[in-house]
């Protein structure tokens, strides 16, 4: 008798499990989907001192200490605020003082202040143990002004530009650019070489995916070769490039092989509208470039509030007089529910200050007060929670000069954003048939608020500087599904529990 209740017992228990795992491969994980942390490796964790040569704290343009180790053992800190992807600026072999990765010596050497090939590999391994990606900010325009290259006279075509040349003694002579030496990406041995490096660090260690710097500028039959490439080897991975100029069309874009581009433009009037309060939103949607890069490539644009190149977002809001964390708020609220990829640049979650280079790339704190790394964890795990926040259409409902309202929907789900970046409480009145429907309710996710439609009108009343994000539900009632999916269940476990006892009793008779 038993053997007939386990499987009725197993079978009702497992249903819902069984509709979870489904519904999880239709919305199986995309790029669009991913929340990258933007990583200056040597201004991160000092994870192995063993490596700290030429450290030099007092100098802001020496290198620090941050390594591989250190990310590997901040891996669950940044896995708990919701990042699933980490983006790391340059880790190949640079010249002195290359803290930064920008002075590449030899593509094919990890940076030794950051530790070897194989700690480099353990840290790929490691994230994807937590699902969580890695990319590679990959620098195919310039190299190090004493790199190798520069003396070797066969090499003399594979850069472009102006050319100083020395006489070094015993009639041998030696080629210095003013800046640094420039690739010329038309001399097919230079393509070679770039797709080749590329190809092997893949291999090699299974990282996910490149950040591409200043592209736009290179031949496109280069970067469509490039990528060809590099998908053969790894099908999934990810090519992200780092700004949309203004002249650049999406065929071209496409053409190219990119998954992605930076939105620049789009970040700049990010940080003027919340860098204060009471500012116009109007600047912000009309150059989020939504219109044709959404229809095209849904929701892949790559959205910051701050990078390596830029100043802090901090330093925007202290000039302004301003409290940096409400500011930190209310920007991350709009990047992480809009649609895009949001990168945020490490540091974000203490506020970090600073200004223009090296002074943005101050070394990392983690003794700090932890309430903004909570609200981002909290965003971080609403965005992967509720697809319409990265999979969603878009439409705005209201804008002022200080308030936005704004839903995402996809599929059946839908989701509604309220951003009051006013110095002072504001009413906002929205119809029922802009929301859903009727018989709905607008359940917050952030703070709990709970909106309910009267005479057929949503009111919101947010406090200044605040925001919020609802999901759109049926009034609250009694769940009948529910209650009778429970009630199986629950009955199904009684009689499992007597069979079982009758059985004793029998035995003991």
């Amino acid at each position: 008798m038993i053997k007939k209740f386990i499987p009725l017992f197993l079978i009702t228990f497992l249903i819902p499990h069984w509709i979870s795992a489904e519904s999880n491969e239709e919305n199986e994980r995309k790029w669009q989907d991913e929340t990258i942390y933007y990583i200056m490796v040597d201004r991160f964790y000092n994870g192995d001192i063993k490596n700290d040569f030429d450290v030099n704290a007092k100098n802001p343009e020496s290198y620090q200490g941050g390594d591989f180790q250190g990310i590997i053992d901040k891996l669950n800190y940044i896995k708990d605020m919701g990042y699933t992807t980490l983006m790391l600026t340059p880790i190949f072999n640079n010249e002195e003082n290359g803290y930064h990765g920008y002075w590449i010596n030899d593509f094919y050497k990890t940076e030794e202040h950051f530790g070897s090939l194989s700690t480099f590999k353990k840290l790929v391994n490691e994230a994807h143990n937590l699902d969580m990606k890695i990319i590679v900010e990959f620098p195919s325009n310039t190299i190090g002004s004493n790199h190798p290259w520069l003396k070797d006279p066969n090499k003399r075509d594979w850069f472009k530009g102006s050319m100083e040349t020395k006489d070094t003694g015993e009639n041998l002579k030696e080629y210095e650019f003013s800046n640094l030496p420039l690739l010329d990406k038309q001399n097919l041995e230079v393509q070679e070489y770039l797709i080749d490096v590329a190809k092997w660090w893949i291999a090699e260690t299974d990282i996910d995916g490149y950040k591409l710097t200043s592209f736009q500028n290179e031949p496109g039959i280069f970067w469509e070769e490039f990528s060809k490439e590099v998908y053969e080897v790894k099908d999934d991975f990810y090519l992200i490039a780092d700004s949309i100029p203004s002249e650049l069309n999406i065929d071209k874009y496409e053409k190219m092989g990119m998954n992605s581009l930076i939105n620049d433009s789009f970040s700049n009037e990010l940080r003027l509208a919340f860098s204060k309060p009471d500012q116009s939103f109007k600047n912000l949607f009309s150059n989020q470039n939504q219109s044709e890069l959404s229809v095209r490539f849904p929701y892949l644009m790559g959205t910051y509030m701050d990078n390596p190149h830029t100043p802090r977002f901090t330093s925007g809001a202290v000039k302004n007089n301003q409290h940096p964390g409400p500011r930190w708020k209310l920007a991350l609220t709009y990047l992480y529910t809009t649609p895009g990829v949001p990168i945020v640049y490490y540091g974000s979650e203490i506020a970090l200050n600073g200004e223009k280079e090296p002074d943005n790339r101050k070394i990392m704190d983690f003794r700090t007060d932890k309430e903004l790394i909570d609200f981002i964890a909290k965003l971080g795990e609403l965005r992967q929670q509720f697809p319409s926040l990265s999979r969603g259409t878009m439409e705005v409902l209201y804008k002022d000069d200080a308030a936005v309202v704004y839903k995402r929907a996809y599929n059946d789900e839908v989701t509604v954003t309220v951003i009051n970046n006013s110095s002072q409480s504001t009413a906002i009145t929205l119809s029922d048939e802009e929301l859903g429907g009727k018989d709905k309710e607008l359940r917050g996710l952030l703070a709990g608020d709970l909106v309910r439609p009267k005479d057929n009108k949503y009111i919101f009343v947010p406090d200044r500087e605040e925001s919020e994000i609802y999901v759109l539900k049926e009034k609250t009632g009694l769940n009948i599904p529910l209650i009778l999916s429970l009630a199986a269940v629950y009955t199904a476990f009684i009689v499992f529990i007597i069979a079982l006892r009758k059985r004793a009793k029998k035995k003991k008779s």
